[in-house]
Parts: structure tokens; C-alpha cells; sequence
């Protein structure tokens, strides 16, 4: 694989650009070596400066669901930009959207547009707060919600101690009311409601968290903390800016039955382009200002662009078997790198969900964040480096999720699949 201009334009960009990056994961820190800078894009294969083809498993982390450049989404971009950019001003399209949304997502009576995951993970916390009359938040060690200052937070040294700030320029006094626990730990979401009585406003989590590579909720889990938040007069707040619209139209939570008091979203509402949306029942949301006490604002909210992007994606979602298709491309990946990796002797615990996917070098079962920490980080770097170089790209970190789209094929699956049985026997 050559990458001479790539090498190039990073190191210029290494001039102007803080590590050379907009978003630290791409920096390839975790994995060696340099990123490729990529400069089309087209289905499930993405094209580098140095002409390069690669079949893609990040597909822009999450947003491309149908493929890169789909072009009904590419129309109504092109449509929507003809009559203007933005207006900062109401337009048809953000009602088309609001009610598109809520159809999709039993559990939504409202919902409000904004420009990425981390800002609606953000306002429903802060709204949350506001219906509660609380201050503190339970959130899952391993789940991230966005770079807020109050939920970039470590865990304490216990389920009864607060989180400490996981990040240089965070106030501790910012993260005090957050309390973090272990995902799929019921006894230690019980504890903290008992040392807390009275003062927890919500629970906010990723239903199947994909920021620490990928595990799935163990059984009556979610179920669990649906209970447990209704008794003690908490909200929970789904972070489906990942799972939303993936796993199912309705999201994780029409696949595991369980209804949340505030949703988040985002990547695959925007159909590729910046936006984010939470929502809820209509008594909460409507305590956000003009109507309620709490504020939240945003110029870019409801861009015509983004707009018209996410409705041609949840229309072609909604109108095709796409879901099938994608559970189906799933399942034929699954099977073809547990059998790879048997076939070369390597322990990988290879997670996946519909169209969500995580292998991992370790011989025991991945539930949590303590779990995924186990794996054996090294051999993944060199797994990716050689996935790399047989024009396979997956995420350059062990600690992200795959995501299949519409777009990959069989041949794609298959070429996958065979690149990995070479690549393993190599490690």
C-alpha cells in the first residue's frame, strides 16, 4: 500500500493541526504508523490520495448505513443546497424530520434537532436535571456520551465514589455529580441509588455500547435499569447516537423492548452530514425553553442540508429491507472470522449486533470495560497493520466499533474473511 502523498499532506497538517488530527482516534496512536487521507468515497470501499481502494468498516463511525455517496441522499443534498445553506430560520424540512423521528421511536412524544451526539447527550442530561430536580447522573465506565465536560469522567474506586475528570481542563467540582459504575453490573447501580437516595436525576447509557469496542447488554439488563430508574424517580436516558436507526428503525430500544425517558441521536440521522437530536416524552421536552425553564440553543439546528441528508437516509431505511440485509451481511462476517480466527489458533472473542461489530484478542468473554481491557492490544495493532495492508480498514483503535452497511457485498465479505485467515496466521 503505498502512501507518499499521504505522508505528505500529514505532515503539513502536522504544521497547522493539533496531532495533525480533527478528532484524536484518526492519529493511529493506538494502532503505529501515520493516517491515509482519503478523498472519495463511494458504497462500502473508500479511495486515498495515493489511489489506494479500501473496503470500509468505519463508514464515517456509524453515519453511512447505506453506503458512501448513496446517491438519493446526495440528491436531496444537492436539492436542499440549491435553495440555500442555512437560514437560521424554521424550515419544512426540520417538521418533516421532528415527525419522521417520532414515528420511527415509540418512546418519543417530541423531539429537538441539534448539531452533533455529544450536544444532545449534553442537553438531555441537562433537561433530565431539570424535570428531576437533581443533580447527580449515573453513567457506565466504558460509555461515552460526547466531550462535555461532566461526562468525560474516569471511574472512582468504588460504586459509592464519584468520578474523577478524564481529561486535562476539567474541573473536579465539573464531574462530582457524576457517578460511574460497571455496564452489566446490576448490584452496583443498586448500590449507588441507596448511598444517593433522593438526589439521582438519571441513568444515561449506551443500550449496546460501541466506545469501548463492542459488548452487549446481558440479559433483563436494560430491563434492570428501566426498573430501577421508574422506583426512584429517575429518568434513563438511551444514548442511541450509535445504535439509533441502525439496529433497528426504532433503535435499540424497538430491539430490546424496552421504552427510555429521553433518547439521543445522531451519525445516521444526518445521512453524512453534522447533526444530533434528542427526545422524549412531551411533559419533559416541553420544559425546554421558549416553553420550559431549560435552555438549550444551537444556530446550525435543523440545517436544510443535514436535514434533507437524514430524511432521504430514514425514508430509504424505512421503504427497503435494508435491515435484513444488513443483519444477513452481519452474520456471514461473523461466522466467516470466528472460523478464521479457530482456523489460526488465535483466541478472539468477536462481538457483534446486526450491523455492529468488535473482535477481540482474548480468550475470555468481553461484558464491560474490565473486560475489554484484557485483550491483548499489541496483537490487534499488528492485526490492523496487516488488515491494512490487504485493503481491508477497520477502526485504528481495539477500543471501536465496525459497522457493516447496505453497500458491502458478498465479495466484500468474502475478501474480508480470507484477508483475516492470512493476517492471523501472521500474528
Amino acid at each position: 500500500m503505498t502512501n507518499a502523498k499521504s505522508e505528505e499532506l500529514f505532515a503539513e497538517a502536522l504544521r497547522y493541526i493539533p496531532g495533525g488530527v480533527n478528532s484524536p482516534v484518526r492519529a493511529f496512536r493506538a494502532v503505529g504508523g501515520h493516517p491515509f487521507f482519503v478523498n472519495k468515497a463511494k458504497g462500502a470501499h473508500i479511495f486515498d490520495v495515493d489511489g489506494n481502494e479500501l473496503v470500509d468498516y468505519v463508514g464515517t463511525w456509524g453515519p453511512a448505513i447505506l453506503g458512501h455517496a448513496h446517491p438519493s441522499i446526495i440528491q436531496a443534498i444537492q436539492r436542499a443546497a440549491e435553495q440555500g445553506t442555512s437560514f437560521g430560520i424554521p424550515n419544512p424540512m426540520e417538521v418533516e424530520m421532528a415527525r419522521l423521528v417520532c414515528q420511527a421511536v415509540p418512546a418519543l412524544g417530541k423531539v429537538r434537532m441539534c448539531n452533533s451526539g455529544t450536544e444532545a447527550c449534553m442537553s438531555a442530561i441537562r433537561l433530565a436535571r431539570g424535570f428531576a430536580g437533581r443533580d447527580k447522573i449515573i453513567k457506565f465506565d466504558g460509555c461515552y456520551h460526547g466531550h462535555a465536560d461532566s461526562l468525560l469522567v474516569k471511574a472512582g474506586s468504588g460504586a459509592l465514589t464519584f468520578g474523577h475528570p478524564d481529561s486535562a481542563g476539567v474541573p473536579a467540582a465539573f464531574t462530582q455529580h457524576t457517578i460511574v459504575v460497571p455496564f452489566n453490573e446490576p448490584d452496583a447501580v443498586s448500590t449507588a441509588f441507596a448511598a444517593n437516595s433522593q438526589q439521582i436525576a438519571g441513568i444515561i447509557v449506551e443500550p449496546v455500547p460501541g466506545n469501548a469496542g463492542l459488548y452487549l447488554p446481558k440479559p433483563g439488563f436494560l430491563k434492570f435499569l428501566r426498573d430501577i430508574t421508574a422506583a426512584n424517580g429517575a429518568l434513563l436516558i438511551f444514548d442511541e447516537v450509535m445504535t439509533g436507526f441502525r439496529l433497528a428503525l426504532g433503535g435499540a430500544q424497538e430491539r430490546f423492548g424496552i421504552q427510555p425517558d429521553l433518547s439521543c441521536f445522531g451519525k445516521i440521522i444526518g445521512g453524512g452530514l453534522p447533526v444530533g437530536a434528542f427526545g422524549g416524552r412531551a411533559e419533559i421536552m416541553d420544559l425546554l425553553a421558549p416553553l420550559g425553564p431549560v435552555y438549550q440553543a444551537g444556530t446550525l439546528s435543523g440545517n436544510p442540508l443535514a436535514m434533507a441528508a437524514g430524511i432521504a437516509a430514514l425514508k430509504e431505511l424505512a421503504s427497503t429491507n435494508a435491515y435484513a440485509s444488513l443483519e444477513q451481511s452481519g452474520a456471514a462476517l461473523e461466522s466467516g472470522m470466528k472460523a478464521a480466527a479457530k482456523s489460526a489458533n488465535i483466541p478472539v472473542q468477536f462481538n457483534r449486533i446486526g450491523s455492529m461489530f468488535c473482535g477481540y484478542f482474548t480468550d475470555e468473554p468481553v461484558h464491560n470495560l474490565a473486560d475489554a481491557m484484557k485483550s491483548d492490544r499489541a496483537r490487534f495493532a499488528k492485526y490492523f497493520r496487516g488488515m491494512l495492508s490487504e485493503g481491508i480498514y477497520l477502526a485504528p483503535s481495539q477500543f471501536e466499533a465496525g459497522f457493516l452497511s447496505t453497500a458491502h457485498t458478498p465479495a466484500d465479505i468474502d475478501k474480508t474473511v480470507s484477508a483475516a485467515a492470512r493476517v492471523m496466521k501472521s500474528l
